[in-house]
């Protein structure tokens, strides 16, 4: 009976296996930066969105509060919001090569994992950029569109990424 599951526990193995594996390999790296405030990755997504916003012409500078581990965006001369390491989506990103890898189909799924890692990487960027704006220009919509909109669209892009994975690499048939 246990022959019937192997496929579906082998997978499932190698989802708990490479998440627990990323997780804590992440937790040490931000244990590593506590006491420099907000670590590299997330201090260059900061960089990143105040200069596509000041490109677009959106006047925004970034101010580093070390204490609380954050960096605020100074946009059109008014503290908009704050940039803190949940917003780098690193947390998504484990969860998709964790469900990349569980499906491992060979060299392929090194090519989509880093295709798939650049648009998450790309969306969470674009995100940021909009919520800003959304604070900064239309304050009463701010809350809606940091609590639902925008992780609708990181999550969204997630399951959409993880429906062409299975649907077009993971189950195809290699002779078909």
């Amino acid at each position: 009976m246990l022959k019937d599951f192997r496929p579906v526990l082998g997978i499932l193995l190698r989802f708990i296996i490479v998440y627990l594996v990323l997780l804590f390999s992440y937790q040490f790296y931000l244990n590593h930066y506590k006491e420099f405030g907000l670590d590299p990755f997330s201090r260059t997504i900061a960089e990143q969105v105040s200069y596509l916003q000041n490109w677009v012409g959106c006047p925004t500078k970034l101010y580093n509060d070390v204490p609380q581990e954050q960096v605020w965006f100074y946009v059109k001369n008014r503290y908009v919001t704050r940039m803190v390491e949940g917003c780098n989506a690193v947390s998504v990103m484990i969860l998709f090569v964790s469900f990349i890898l569980a499906f491992y189909k060979g060299k392929k799924t090194f090519i989509f994992l880093v295709l798939g890692l650049a648009i998450l990487y790309i969306m969470n960027v674009l995100r940021i950029v909009g919520l800003n704006i959304v604070v900064r220009d239309y304050k009463e919509y701010g809350k809606i569109f940091h609590d639902y909109i925008f992780p609708a669209v990181i999550y969204g892009t997630v399951v959409a990424l993880w429906l062409i994975w299975i649907k077009f690499f993971a189950l195809k048939h290699e002779n078909s």
